[in-house]
């Protein structure tokens, strides 16, 4: 896997405006926010996609991504965020490394914009349910 810009912020060799880090996970300031105090955070293990994460790895994702979320509020004085995680490019991820934002929403200008274009649960509900069970086990 070919060395990305968040690597090059781990490694050390790009500065950032680190908020947390720790043996697993490094949060800092997005450069290109979409809101005041719209924060990264991202595993210090390579993956590309979540699914490829190691479940120490996410799991230290999901003991750091609240506490940070509450910083965040603190710090913005913003209650109101999105925190969203990308995988592949058609999803829209640019960076190939697994990252989450939290991003404030302070108003209905600023902050993420979501088109939620809802469909309807197919009649193969019940198999595609099934489906992903087993696949879990």
């Amino acid at each position: 896997m070919a060395d990305t810009v968040f690597q090059k912020i781990i490694d050390g060799a790009i500065a950032a405006h680190k908020i947390y880090e720790d043996e697993r996970v490094l949060a800092f300031l997005d450069i290109g926010p979409l809101s005041r105090g719209h924060t990264l955070v991202i595993p210090k293990e390579r993956a590309e996609t979540l699914d490829q994460l190691s479940e120490e790895s996410a799991a230290a994702l999901g003991r750091v991504l609240p506490r940070l979320c509450r910083a965040v509020i603190e710090a913005t004085g913003v209650r109101h965020y999105n925190v969203l995680e990308n995988n592949g490019r058609s999803a829209h991820q640019m960076v190939a490394h697994v990252h989450f934002h939290i991003i404030p929403k302070p108003n209905e200008r600023e902050g993420l914009g979501v088109g939620w274009p809802a469909g309807s649960l197919g009649n193969d509900a019940a198999e595609l349910a099934a489906n992903i069970r087993a696949a879990l086990r």
